[in-house]
């Protein structure tokens, strides 16, 4: 069965997921929070989703590849164990079999990568180096890149205000903790908010933050 759910990316939109109800999946002990999806239940699709503990998800393969970054506990599979804070990247192509012992939650987006992009990735973000950014406050941990694509993590100080500018190809935003801000709103951790291509704001935090941006991806 065809799903629809925020397909249309000229559109902004602004999610605050703690308030979005669990959905099942087919898989017992696994939920999710649906932000957008188009297709059935292999889908281009970004969503919270958690693992009850115990759960097991049948081995499959992410025919255009997938990203996710772990939020609470611990998420593994047969390349290895994930803790909170741990980003990764599968490439097209890629296949596993996601379990976890006690429970986890983990932001994820499937079926978005171009097919030519085969690196995996794995970040421990609570480990990995982080970078200055462009303005006094800001720090940014680089994830991943792809021709268009950049993923990364951005944090920001307390009171850090950022330049007015425009998103090519469109930006998608997770608010990981703190409250995320710009002339639009105030977005607090659990925020999803995608804007379109050419989008523009001015973004600040006046309590800090830290926030998931992927940016050029959607299409122009």
């Amino acid at each position: 069965m065809m799903e629809q759910l925020h397909t249309d990316v000229s559109q902004r939109v602004v999610l605050y997921t703690p308030s979005l109800p669990w959905q099942a999946s087919p898989v017992a002990g696994v939920e999710r929070r649906q932000l957008e999806r188009d297709g059935g239940e292999v889908a281009r699709a970004t969503s919270v989703v958690r693992y009850a503990a115990g759960a097991r998800f049948n081995s499959h393969t992410h025919a255009l590849g997938e990203e996710f970054l772990v939020l609470e506990g611990i998420f593994e599979d047969e390349h290895g164990n994930y803790g909170p804070g741990t980003y990764v990247k599968n490439p097209p192509g890629s296949s596993h079999t996601p379990f976890t012992r006690d429970g986890v939650s983990i932001w994820v987006k499937l079926r978005h990568l171009d097919v030519a992009d085969t690196e995996r990735v794995v970040v421990d973000t609570a480990t990995a180096q982080w970078y200055p950014g462009m303005v006094a406050g800001l720090s940014v941990l680089p994830l991943s890149e792809y021709a268009t694509q950049h993923t990364a993590l951005v944090r920001w100080a307390p009171g850090t205000r950022f330049n007015r500018h425009r998103h090519f190809g469109g930006e998608e935003i997770f608010v990981v903790n703190g409250t995320f801000e710009d002339e639009h709103g105030s977005y607090p951790a659990g925020t999803w908010i995608r804007s379109p291509h050419m989008s523009e704001h001015q973004p600040f935090s006046l309590e800090g933050c830290t926030i998931l941006v992927k940016t050029g991806h959607l299409p122009l």
